[in-house]
């Protein structure tokens, strides 16, 4: 029998290390366009900063899958703590300096987006080498409880600490990465199968890992969910923040609405283990896709922002389930060698759809108005809802033993 998840050290280590270097990155992120508006008093820069990190992390992210798959994984998120830690403490020292310019903390944001670049594949390749296979998904489900607490609490935190002192969130965000750093130390990570391939070579693996994800009619099927979900879910979401606003709706209750959305998630993070098991993999998926069908168009007439945040709520609450069944089959579908370069052509394919998606939104509720766009994503969620339904690859989705049995295949060259 195997030893229960709680008690699992590595991961324990694994987890912990991340739920504090995501309280730092989160309370960072936050801070970063107001810092940009100290030092430039420029309201068109202030979003820059936190572009650079965003455009770090899209363009570094083949790359760094590939690189994931050929080099030591442990020693890669090492490196990456240390590298936030400097990027931050560089901050920290210019400030103090009196020297902290633009270009400075653009610099620093897109080393911070190209450590994450990096860090993610590292972790989700490391993953399923530390639990068993039947327990991999109640660890994908606690790695997104972990990363809802750490926006929640980093989001709240980076406010109050820049109040007090400018590089407060800054030390802070330092503190918690240099933590991060020791505590992967001890980390025991198995040994993995590594190619000693030149760099010239690098571009012919980022193309095998592309042609692999979609050459795998399962992983194809649950890539093109998250990706339509994410694109559709992120412009509804922008805009419900523009329509409450136009509403006449108070700060106060905009971020309570906020607030309401990222306790939903962690609700549902931590109730998706037990879902997960209660239902088939094809019902946890395209349940949450009616269910959001069902509940997207209930914003057109819901004007108070306090249910409007039961509604954010109630939509986050659903799904982690179906990211937690997805991530889990794609982890276990996926060879060792290859998922390095999985994770990273997965993470950029949606974090493509998640920025362009409140992108569209907000162009199209200058032309169109809210709740014409509210429809709208509405209805693509509908088409994506009736695919899902239809979709011979989920109704098949392998069961436990075809999942356990799918590691131990070597990767296709």
């Amino acid at each position: 029998m195997s030893t229960p998840l709680r008690k699992n050290r590595d991961y324990g280590i694994l987890w912990g290390a991340q739920a504090a270097s995501e309280v730092g990155f989160s309370a960072v992120t936050i801070v970063l366009p107001l810092l940009v508006l100290v030092v430039t008093g420029s309201a068109a820069a202030s979003g820059l900063a936190v572009g650079a990190s965003a455009a770090a992390q899209l363009i570094a992210g083949l790359p760094a899958g590939a690189l994931v798959d050929r080099w030591d994984r442990k020693t890669i998120m090492l490196l990456c703590e240390a590298g936030q830690a400097l990027a931050a403490a560089s901050i920290v020292l210019a400030l103090w300096l009196d020297v902290l310019g633009l270009p400075h903390i653009v610099a620093a944001a897109a080393v911070m987006g190209l450590c994450r670049a990096f860090f993610e594949p590292a972790e989700h390749a490391t993953l399923p080498r530390l639990v068993p296979a039947e327990q991999v998904h109640s660890a994908v489900a606690g790695n997104a409880a972990r990363g809802y607490l750490g926006q929640l609490s980093g989001t709240a935190l980076g406010g109050v600490f820049f109040s007090l002192a400018r590089a407060f969130p800054f030390v802070v965000d330092m503190v918690l990465h240099l933590f991060s750093f020791t505590a992967l130390l001890f980390l025991r990570t198995p040994a993995q199968e590594r190619s000693r391939a030149s760099l010239r070579s690098l571009l012919p693996e980022i193309g095998q890992g592309l042609r692999w994800v979609w050459g795998q009619r399962f992983i194809r099927a649950t890539a093109a969910c998250l990706i339509g979900v994410n694109f559709f879910f992120t412009a509804f979401y922008i805009v419900i923040i523009v329509l409450a606003h136009q509403r006449g709706l108070s700060p106060a209750e905009i971020g309570v609405m906020a607030a309401m959305f990222g306790i939903g998630g962690l609700l549902g993070a931590l109730a998706a283990p037990t879902l997960t098991r209660l239902l088939t993999p094809y019902l946890s998926i395209v349940g949450v896709f009616v269910a959001l069908t069902l509940l997207t168009p209930v914003a057109v007439v819901i004007h108070n922002g306090y249910l409007m945040g039961l509604l954010l709520a109630g939509i986050a609450f659903l799904a982690p389930t179906a990211n937690t069944t997805i991530t889990t089959y794609q982890l276990l579908l996926t060879p060792d060698p290859m998922r390095g370069r999985f994770s990273s052509v997965m993470a950029v394919l949606g974090g493509g759809a998640a920025a362009a998606g409140p992108a569209v939104g907000g162009v199209l509720v200058e032309l169109a108005g809210g709740t014409q766009v509210i429809l709208l994503c509405t209805a693509g969620i509908a088409i994506l809802t009736i695919l899902a339904l239809l979709s011979p690859a989920l109704r098949a989705f392998p069961d436990q033993k075809t999942l356990m049995d799918a590691q131990d295949e070597p990767a296709h060259h």
